[in-house]
This record gives structure tokens, sequence and C-alpha cells, in this order.
């Protein structure tokens, strides 16, 4: 059954993100250029890429007759690096009226990063369903995107973009009126009551449409990961089920203090090994983490990125946020804290070391402090911190996201016939994963972007941001 709904979901991610983009009006060829392989093969050096109507056309040696006479944008690869377009499998669009500007700010925040694919967590699904037919005919600059919708919450939800879900019956209505909608995904939060949330499994078994997100506060990870949920957002139910008080956190509230003072490994490995078996993916916003812990420690006021955020966001949403997780979240000493973020850091490991998935994701812009395209690269650093190899950490944003979809044949790897979206680098990543920041050219679905290209959305993200 499980085989059933993922193959239901390659199909509802074809349609919806494999004509994304609109066609390149011309060939492109990117000469001499090194073509990172992300399945683990070794790196392909001196390579031409011929790339044509949105699809690698061909890849040869560059000392060959590769390209020939053809028209085309001749792009100059020599010392450069080719890596699939990068996925942001955890992000936020338009979420409500809290983040304003996102089709001027976020959309082109992304492409300038080289996030070419995002995974939408909740949003508004009209509005992002216009986005995406804007960016397929070609009036709209974007990545391709997989959308949940609104998500699915408690009786009294605490964000925006959601449904209030009390009984069963509410969970099993919600799930048919977003498969109706055209949702691509279930999205869950915390707070929906335990016999709702095995309604919801349920239902999207029956509906052929997968669910993912928060562990609810009311099952353990192992019975969500038993249900079919496909992926764990932010670590939740990772401490809890690796605690001898997983039955009282399911009553009460918890801390990462709690969690640090009673980490079972026997527990924990147990728990990974059935999440593995399930194939469980986890997507743990390294970044987010670390940010709303340490949020007491932390100031952008003179960070070079908040030039691109509204105001709006600053003063208000992320007030917003910052004064809620204060209040009612960091209750533990700094210190404990701290302790918590590196304990993370251990058990993403350990949970690597178990054979579970893993993609990359921010949370963006919800995450305090998290920049739209900007955080996904310091994500890729903090699962190297975590004891992931540079490709490794690579594949949690190119290869791992398109195994996720279903779209192996279509994303995730440079070879041809697969869809264009790709990232030009002056420095190699498997170096020093810092260097996916150091971008020369994004080709999305075979449409070219020149670093001065890329500056020029900057500046005009920049502008926007300014805007009264």
């Amino acid at each position: 059954m499980r085989r059933l709904v993922w193959t239901a979901l390659a199909l509802a991610v074809f349609c919806a993100i494999g004509r994304a983009q609109p066609a390149a009006p011309s060939a492109l060829i990117i000469h001499d250029v090194n073509v990172i392989d992300v399945t683990g093969g070794p790196t392909q050096a001196h390579r031409t890429v011929i790339v044509r109507d949105g699809q690698i056309a061909e890849i040869g040696s560059s000392a060959g007759s590769v390209g020939g006479k053809l028209q085309a944008v001749d792009v100059n690869g020599t010392g450069k690096f080719l890596i699939p377009g990068l996925w942001d499998m955890h992000v936020h669009m338009v979420f409500g009226d809290w983040f304003p500007r996102g089709k001027e700010v976020t959309l082109p925040l992304f492409i300038a990063n080289g996030i070419t694919g995002v995974r939408d967590m909740g949003g508004e699904l009209e509005v992002l369903q216009q986005w995406r037919k804007e960016i397929t005919a070609g009036t709209l600059i974007g990545p391709r995107m997989v959308i949940s919708g609104p998500m699915l919450d408690g009786p009294q939800p605490r964000f925006p973009s959601s449904i209030a879900i009390a009984t069963p019956e509410d969970g099993r209505r919600a799930v048919d009126d977003l498969k109706r909608r055209g949702a691509d995904f279930i999205k869950l939060q915390s707070l929906i009551p335990r016999e709702a949330v095995f309604a919801i499994a349920d239902e999207t078994r029956k509906q052929g449409i997968t669910f993912v997100g928060h562990v609810p506060d009311s099952v353990r990870a192992s019975e969500a990961s038993n249900a079919g949920q496909k992926s764990f957002e932010h670590l939740i139910g990772i401490f809890e089920g690796s605690s001898p008080l997983e039955d009282a956190f399911l009553k009460g509230p918890k801390t990462p203090g709690q969690f640090l003072s009673t980490y079972d490994s026997k527990r924990g490995a147990t728990l990974f090994a059935l999440l593995a078996k399930n194939h469980t993916w986890q997507c743990p916003t390294l970044v987010w983490e670390r940010g709303g812990n340490l949020i007491d420690q932390t100031n952008f006021a003179s960070d070079a990125r908040a030039k691109y955020v509204p105001a709006s966001w600053k003063d208000v949403t992320w007030k917003r946020f910052t004064e809620e997780i204060t209040h009612d979240f960091n209750t533990d000493d700094l210190a404990t804290r701290k302790r918590f973020v590196e304990k993370e850091l251990e058990v993403v490991n350990e949970m690597h070391r178990a054979g579970i998935p893993f993609l990359a994701g921010t949370d963006t812009p919800p995450g305090v402090y998290i920049f739209p395209g900007f955080s996904l690269h310091e994500e890729l650093q903090r699962f190297v911190a975590a004891g992931f190899t540079p490709m490794e950490a690579l594949q949690t944003a190119t290869l791992n996201p398109a195994t996720f979809l279903g779209m192996e044949d279509r994303l995730g790897t440079i070879k041809k016939g697969k869809l264009a979206d790709l990232v030009l680098l002056d420095a190699n990543p498997l170096d020093d994963i810092r260097n996916t920041q150091k971008i020369a050219a994004v080709i999305v679905n075979g449409r070219y972007f020149s670093r001065a290209d890329l500056d020029k959305m900057l500046a005009g993200v920049e502008a926007a941001a300014r805007a009264k």
C-alpha cells in the first residue's frame, strides 16, 4: 500500500513540477566544466554539458566534438563545478499575512541562491498554485514547487494557513478537501488529537496522498512512522521516543533540559532502527533549531542579509516569534540549551549511521532569523558539523529530495535527459561545503542566469524590501 501511495505522490509531483518552468528560449553549452556526481561517483572533469528545451541534452568530453556548431549561449566552465539545483524541503512562502511580499522577496532569493525547488509545508493553496501557473507561463521567476496548502492542527491552531482538527471526522474531511483542491501532500502540526491523527493517516492511504510534518504531541514517533508518516520535521518525537519519560511527554510539557537528562541511547537506537526500516525521512531544520534555542544570543542587526528582509518581517512577525520562544519555550538556561543544540547534532549523526534518510530544509521564513535561500547553505554546513561528509550533505538538497518525491528519473543528478536545474560554482563543494555559496550561475529548467543576472535579482529584492 505504501508503494502505491508513494507512486501516487510521484505522479502528482510530475504534474506539479515537471512543467513548472517555461522552456528555455535557446540552447546552452557549458564548456570544460567539472560535473559533480551526487550519487557518490568521481567528479567528471573537463566535460561539456549541452542544455536544450529545458533538459540536459548531452554530456561529453570537452576534448571531443560535443556541441559542434550549435547556435547556443556559450558558458566557460573552466575551473568551475556543476551541481544539480538545490531543494529547500521545508519552506512557507505564503503564511497567511505574516510574511508579505513573498513574490518579490522570497522567490527571487531562492533562485539567486541556487534553490531551484521547494517543498512548501503550509501556506495559502490557491495563491501558491497561481504562482506556479505564472512560473509555468514565464511571467514569474521562481523555483519548482510541491505544495501542501494549509496545515492540519488542533482545535485552536497556533499559526495562519491552518485547518482546525478536533475530531477524526474533521481530519478525514480535511484530507478529502485538500486532495480535491489539488494539494500535493498533507502537512500535520503538533496539536491534533490522537484519534484524529490515525484517522488522517487512514484517509491519506485511502486517497493515495502522502502525509508529513510534525509528530503530533499526542502520538509517539514510532506510532507516526508505523502509520505511514513519510517525513518528520524539526526532530520532533525523536528525543521523546529516546526517553523513558515518553509516556509523560505525551501528556505534559517537555523541555530540552528534560530531553538531555533522560536521553537513553538504547531507546534511541531501537527507535532509529524502526525509522530506518520504515524509511521515515528526517528534515531536522538544524539552522532553525540552533536559532530558536539560542535566540537570546543572536543579533542580526548588522547581518548583510538583513537588507533583503522587509521591515514587517523583522518588526512584526520575527518579533512575535521571538517573544513567544523566549517566554514559552526557552525556559532552560542558556548553557543547557547550548548543550542541547550540540546533542541534536550527535543524535542526527546517530540516525544517519542507522540508515535513516535526511532532507535539507530551513523553515524559511517563519524560522526566526532564517533568510530565504541563504539559510539552505547554512543547513548544509550544519549537516557537515553533525558528521556528514560534504557529499552526504549535498545529497540532502539534491539526490535525496528527488528520491523522496519519486522523481529520480527527472531530478537530483546531472544526466542526459534530466531537467536542467543546475548550479555552476566557482569552487568545489566536496572540498568545503561552504563553496555551495560561491555561485557563478544558476540554470532553472534550462533558463540561464549569470552572476550579473543574479546580482540584479538581489538588487531588486533589496528595493522590494525597502518599499513601504
